[in-house]
């Protein structure tokens, strides 16, 4: 019986052949990539359960701790740790905190980050010792450049282009003395070199304008920024300082509502008097800055006529009145030195006044002129020594500015 089941070797190699030959094919391998670890405030998010929630109002750090179920004894670890770290009393509603709580059984909490702002946090790790540490999310800067048109408003045109506000704010600041922004025309136009500042692949905030080009009513305006000396401003392409006595505009992005005139039918009073002043309508509550550096010469109110307002002497031939305020800014006092740009007021309607407008009216020597027309001197232009540094950085900026 053993002889039968013998199969020759020739057979078999036979055999084995086919059998391998009919083996379905061998499929390719595929590799699985790795996947990345979760980091968060430089933590390993994926070994702990994060959980997120906001500062209520009128919540301290101890009521978040004792609400997660950390003890008193670990509460007073907290506060010593903290103290020379991170003041718990400016902790703020709103703001977010993290908790990192340990994937077992007991899911006690192994650290709690609380978010100072966008870019600052502070890490409490409660593994004893307790320790407290600060920390900051890495800030990219990047150079960019913003061009648009104005269809309504600078404000809205960057809106419009997805970009910071804040650019907005910053060219009012730069063309302060030169371009009036209540007047700016629908098809004006600019293009802004900048710097800006992303977190977490999204735009934190800006930096310094290096450049900027606004076209108002078909004319260039152009900006540059230089430092001479320690000291660094904007000027125009030949070397002028574009900052000059006094601002355009005592507030920003509102409109015209009233202009000077020598007979204009008084909203209130309903009849014809002179009106020696432009009034901006504005929300109330906006902020109302000095266009000049000058001393307070009157602060004082006025039922009949322009309620809460304040007198600036500039010099010996200008003098400026901001009325119709809501409230004097803090410390504005006769006799007070102020800076350009510093705060007076916030716009109100107290006084003779149908709604919230600043009433804003200059004098040049006793005489009341129309402030839309006002002529300033510009401020010192480029040194002669540095005129050579200067041209070069125009003309480098220019290649930004005027590239297609």
């Amino acid at each position: 019986m053993l002889k039968n089941l013998v199969v020759p070797f020739y057979i078999f190699s036979f055999l084995l052949f086919s059998i391998s030959s009919c083996k379905s094919p061998q499929k390719p391998v595929v590799e699985i990539a790795k996947k990345e670890p979760k980091i968060l405030f430089n933590l390993p998010a994926d070994s702990f359960y994060v959980e997120t929630e906001l500062v209520r109002k009128n919540e301290n750090l101890s009521d978040i701790f004792l609400k997660k179920g950390v003890s008193y004894n670990q509460m007073a670890e907290i506060v010593e740790a903290t103290k020379s770290v991170f003041d718990v009393r400016k902790i703020k509603a709103g703001n977010s905190y993290y908790v990192f709580k340990n994937r077992d059984a007991s899911k006690s909490i192994r650290y709690l980050v609380y978010e100072r702002n966008r870019v600052e946090y502070v890490v409490f790790d409660l593994k004893s010792p307790i320790k407290v540490i600060a920390g900051r999310k890495e800030l990219i800067r990047i150079l960019d450049t913003l061009e648009g048109t104005v269809n309504s408003s600078l404000w809205n045109s960057i809106i419009e282009n997805k970009a910071s506000p804040e650019l907005a704010n910053e060219l009012s600041d730069i063309y302060g003395w030169t371009i009036d922004f209540f007047g700016i025309q629908k098809g004006d136009s600019y293009r802004v070199y900048y710097e800006r500042f992303v977190v977490e692949n999204d735009t934190f905030g800006i930096g310094r304008i290096f450049a900027a080009k606004f076209n108002h009513m078909k004319t260039d305006y152009n900006a540059y920024y230089f430092t001479q000396g320690s000291v660094g401003e904007y000027f125009d392409e030949k070397g002028n300082s574009l900052r000059k006595a006094f601002l355009k505009a005592p507030l920003q992005f509102k409109r015209v509502s009233s202009h000077f005139s020598n007979s204009r039918m008084h909203p209130v009073l309903k009849i014809r008097r002179p009106h020696h002043g432009v009034d901006y309508a504005a929300a109330s509550g906006t902020p109302v800055y000095t266009i000049g550096d000058g001393v307070v010469l009157k602060k004082a109110y006025q039922a009949s006529g322009g309620g809460n307002y304040v007198t600036i002497k500039h010099n010996a031939t200008y003098t400026t009145t901001y009325m119709h305020l809501k409230a004097f800014a803090n410390g504005i006092q006769v006799g007070k030195r102020l800076k350009q740009g510093d705060l007076v007021g916030y716009v109100g309607q107290t006084g003779l006044a149908s709604g919230p407008h600043l009433d804003f009216r200059v004098f040049k020597n006793g005489s009341p002129i129309d402030p839309l027309k006002l002529q300033s001197p510009p401020a010192e232009p480029i040194n002669q020594k540095y005129k050579v540094e200067f041209l070069a950085l125009r003309d480098s900026l220019n290649k930004v500015l005027y590239s297609k």
